[in-house]
């Protein structure tokens, strides 16, 4: 009788250990890589980053340039642009097709408003085309930023045309359309991408604005779709500081995050996330490179150079957002010219090397399953730093956990926390230890844990 009830229990803690398992949202081929690349580069480029004045947001959406033929970067490398990224460290970089001047960077059939206007290169440029050309030599995998929400040459403000009249209507109708073919003709032409990012979300017909997700889905269905009301595959983590708070859940509420990420509550639920939600949605940090000392510039400007941030900034921003969960999306900002200013190359340079600098080299090293897992270090050394990881494609499970170090031949708790997720970046005061332990309280299913590592950094450096 004994014998059979063990046997009823083991049953019954296999089939509820499978059932906790199966619950937990696990991300997309799409997702992962999006949260295996953990640094992001996203280029911004335009009509106005050639008129030589501060750029001004609330005037650029309603204000036409008044010549487009300013346009002309007659040294143009995206190859220089995607090799600065590719030493800062990226592994996706994107590239703002449409911006909101609502000129196209490609050859587009269907918005006269394109490169095809041009006297430059006499009409027969393809920026998109040389930017994903790029992104693949560099082995980086190409994004496009579409934006539909203003676009100042056609006097769309905030996803439509202004006014209630037929002709207004007919403006919009034909504003639709003309969307829908952009988004047919950037999701056809140049192969597989990793995301389309739609600046400011993709109104759909439901809210009168063109049918954009089953385009995208039709001809990239392996991609990111960013975003609309009804689908987001990442979600904003509720600043433009390059940072997330902690704990930064990978999963949501919601199916889209642009229809619910609680305003009046400070962004509060997109920042944070939900670890009961049923949506995978990891969320991304993003600030542009010039952001500092009072700045916040993503496209180039003249006389910027000082507002590009110091190295001690954008560490600090690695370890509070990859190091929290989220993926670091980084604005760079080519010149007039077409390149890549110096001063910004040398800095992304700088800052892939001290990445590589401190966590190239790990002290020790070890993953296992389970809820307790041993790391040894054969002799005592000082640390200062920890990496976890769990393996997220099988979701993240981990819920409550300690880290403990034996110090003075006592198990003592360094560090208490809730999230792990893709990567967890631990800065504490430097101990000294040989054996260390990670012990889960908390959990759904059965722990992953791909990476438990240990650092001694020298941060005076």
């Amino acid at each position: 009788m004994k014998i059979r009830l063990i046997i009823v229990l083991c049953f019954l803690v296999s089939v509820l250990s499978s059932w906790a398992q199966s619950t937990v949202p696990i991300p997309t081929q799409a997702q992962l890589d999006w949260q295996e690349a953990e640094l992001v580069a996203v280029f911004h480029y335009d009509l106005h980053v050639f008129d030589g004045e501060k750029y001004n947001q609330q005037e650029n959406r309603i204000t036409p340039i008044p010549d487009y033929n300013i346009f002309s970067p007659d040294k143009l490398d995206t190859d220089q642009w995607v090799g600065s990224a590719k030493d800062m460290g990226a592994k996706i970089a994107i590239l703002t097709a449409t911006h909101e001047t609502g000129f196209a960077l490609y050859q587009s059939d269907v918005n006269p408003y394109s490169l095809k206007a041009l006297k430059w290169q006499d009409g027969k440029g393809d920026i998109v085309r040389d930017f994903v050309a790029s992104c693949r030599k560099y082995d980086i995998q190409p994004g496009i930023y579409i934006g539909i929400r203003w676009n100042s040459f056609y006097g769309i403000h905030d996803f439509k045309v202004q006014g209630d009249t037929s002709f207004s209507k007919n403006r919009q109708e034909h504003y639709n359309k003309m969307c829908e073919g952009m988004v047919e003709e950037l999701t056809s032409r140049y192969g597989d991408l990793s995301i389309i990012w739609f600046d400011g979300g993709a109104h759909g017909p439901e809210q009168g604005g063109p049918d954009v997700l089953s385009i995208f889905e039709k001809n990239q269905p392996n991609a990111l779709f960013y975003h609309n009301l009804d689908r987001a595959d990442i979600r904003w983590g509720g600043s433009e500081s390059g940072t997330v708070p902690y704990p930064c859940w990978g999963t949501y509420g919601h199916p889209s995050w642009f229809a619910n990420r609680g305003d009046e509550d400070g962004f509060r639920p997109i920042k944070y996330g939900d670890p009961e939600g049923k949506y995978y949605m990891p969320a991304m940090s993003d600030a542009p490179l010039r952001g500092y000392n009072g700045r916040h510039e993503w496209f180039w400007e003249p006389g910027d150079e000082e507002h590009i941030f110091p190295l001690k900034n954008l560490m600090d921003m690695y370890y509070k957002s990859v190091g929290r969960n989220s993926t670091l999306i980084i604005g760079l900002t080519p010149d007039p010219n077409g390149l890549m200013p110096r001063p910004d190359v040398q800095r992304l340079r700088e800052w892939g090397a001290e990445i590589k600098r401190r966590f190239a080299n790990p002290l020790a090293v070890t993953a296992g399953t389970g809820s307790e897992i041993a790391l040894f270090l054969g002799k005592a050394q000082e640390i200062n730093h920890i990496i976890l990881q769990e393996n997220i494609s099988e979701g993240e499970r981990v819920r409550e956990f300690t880290v403990e170090g034996k110090i003075g031949g006592k198990w003592q708790e360094v560090y208490r926390g809730s999230n792990i997720g893709h990567k967890h970046i631990i800065e504490i005061e430097t101990f000294k230890t040989k054996n260390l332990r990670l012990n889960i309280s908390k959990a759904i299913g059965t722990p992953q844990i791909k990476n438990f590592s240990v650092y001694q950094i020298n941060l005076d450096k």
